[in-house]
Formats: structure tokens, sequence, C-alpha cells
């Protein structure tokens, strides 16, 4: 069973009921966020709460307790003892006689639930994942994390149409911004190029980890709008998300990046990730920390 919280009452997920007149299934008028849970505890939970907060603000939902959202999640995660999983987060606008201006009163709905994870990027973040460039057709303040995700689900069915794992969206200039559920960074010569912030690009939580590491283990990181045209040139290429962590990509529109093979700053990158999860989550060995990752062996440099 699934373990939801619908406006502060818990229940299978199943029975939760939502109007039709809810102005996120009518418009998409709403925001949410998605937290890992590793071993019962929810990873960089501050920080998503956080962005909730600032993503309510954009669309102008005002009157959310903050506290009290990030004490139901805490309630909800104890209470569905799951211990690898997902925390997904929704507030929306609420109910109201369909306009897509404001309503004049309305009261927001709000749902947490915690689902088990089983990792699907586990063989991938070893072998490398492949991806496909694809318009980028989004709007242009893709900072807040609205549920209004059309032009994403079409560039990532186009991806799983091409058997790839995501898409790198291209704006009009040639640019890849983002994945459509993934940030994305490159690699050349040893220094990590990465688009700088932008109302374009979503705050990545994983993203900004990914820049913390990197100062950690001395990895330089340039700011570089990276082009679609420029993929034949650079050595590495990976993604970072709250489920995939911090994924390789080896290929895209079926063309090899660099070698062909998980290159070294990624690897890198991965076993920094690995260190401090296994430090936050106070395991002491590194038989231990791999348990973090299922059991992958370790890595070959």
């Amino acid at each position: 069973m699934t373990l939801a919280n619908w406006n502060g009452k818990e229940m299978p997920l199943n029975e939760v009921k939502v109007s039709v007149l809810d102005r996120a299934f009518l418009l998409g008028d709403a925001v949410y966020e998605v937290v890992r849970v590793y071993s019962g505890r929810p990873w960089k939970l501050d920080e998503h709460i956080s962005r909730l907060q600032n993503s309510l603000k954009a669309i102008r939902i005002d009157t959310i307790d903050i506290a009290r959202i990030n004490l139901r999640v805490l309630e909800t995660l104890k209470n569905s003892h799951v211990q690898e999983g997902l925390i997904y987060l929704q507030i929306t606008r609420g109910e109201a006689k369909r306009s897509h201006s404001f309503p004049l009163s309305c009261v927001p709905n709000e749902l947490i639930y915690v689902e088990e994870f089983s990792d699907p990027y586990v063989e991938l973040r070893l072998s490398g994942a492949s991806a496909i460039t694809y318009p980028d057709i989004r709007w242009a303040h893709n900072y807040i994390k609205a549920t209004s995700l059309l032009a994403n689900c079409l560039a990532s069915q186009a991806a799983t149409e091409a058997g790839a794992v995501e898409a790198l969206l291209v704006d009009s200039t040639g640019y890849i911004t983002e994945g459509s559920h993934t940030s994305v960074f490159a690699v050349k010569d040893g220094h990590i190029l990465l688009s700088p912030d932008s109302p374009n690009i979503l705050p990545g939580i994983t993203r900004k980890l990914v820049l913390t590491l990197a100062g950690q283990s001395n990895i330089s990181i340039k700011d570089h709008k990276l082009k679609a045209s420029e993929l034949p040139q650079i050595d590495e290429l990976f993604l970072s998300g709250t489920p995939e962590e911090i994924l390789p990509v080896t290929s895209v529109d079926n063309k090899l990046i660099g070698q062909g093979v998980v290159g070294p700053i990624v690897k890198q990158l991965q076993e920094s990730l690995r260190l401090t999860l296994a430090a936050w989550l106070n395991l002491k060995d590194n038989d231990q920390a791999q348990l973090l990752y299922h059991k992958i062996p370790e890595q070959s440099s």
C-alpha cells in the first residue's frame, strides 16, 4: 500500500479523491517536489521544501504553512515504513469554478505520498545511458517546479520511443537548456561545463550538490551554454536528478560522446556522492557505502 496524506489526513493513495474542479486538474495550476528516501530518511528535504516555497511564491499561492507541510512529510514517511523510496509532494491552488484568472476565494489542496523506489538506473550509472535531442518548447519560467509538464512529457516520450533514457532540450538558438526531467552537465579537458542559472533552468537540488562535490574534488566548473552542435567535441556528458543521482550519458542521437564509455570525472563525482550519502547515514565502511548503490561493485579507474 502506498500511503498518502491528503490535506492532513492519512489514507491509502488509491482512496484519495480529488474534485474535477481542482485547478491542478483543469489548468495545471499547482507546484510539486520529489524527495528521495534512503534508509528511511528524506535526502535534502530542507532544500526541497525551500524550493517548494519559492515555487509557491512565484505562482502566488501564499496561504501555505510550510512548517506544517514539512511536519506532514516527516510523519507520512515515518508511518509509511518505506526505507528506499520517493516522496511526492504537490500543492494546488484548490477547487473553484473554471476560469483562467485566480478565484476570489480558494482553499489549496495539499497532497503527500510515499512510495517504494526500485532504482532503474543502477546498471546505467556504470555503463552509461543514451539520450536524444529534442526542441525545447516549454515556457520561459522553468525555475518554477509546476505540474504543467506537457512539453516535458512529449520530449520524454520521444526519448522512450527512441530507446533512450532522456531527451536533451535544445532551444531556438541551438543551446541545450536541460533534460526533460534532469539537469545536464558536459566535461571538456577536465572542466565541467554548465549553463549559468537562469529562469529557463530549474534550480536542481542534485545539480547544486554536483557543484559542491566538484568543488570538494578540485574539479573546475566553467559557465558555458552548451550548443547541441558541440556534443561531438566534449569528453563526457552526464545528468543529475533526484531519482537519477549522477547518470553518465555515453551517446546522443546514436552518436558516441567522447570514447563512448563512462569517463573519469563522472566516476569521481559518483564516488564523492556515494561517500557523502554514507556519511549522512552514518555508515562506517566502504562495504556499507556500496549498499547505497544496491551492491554495485567498485568502479575501476
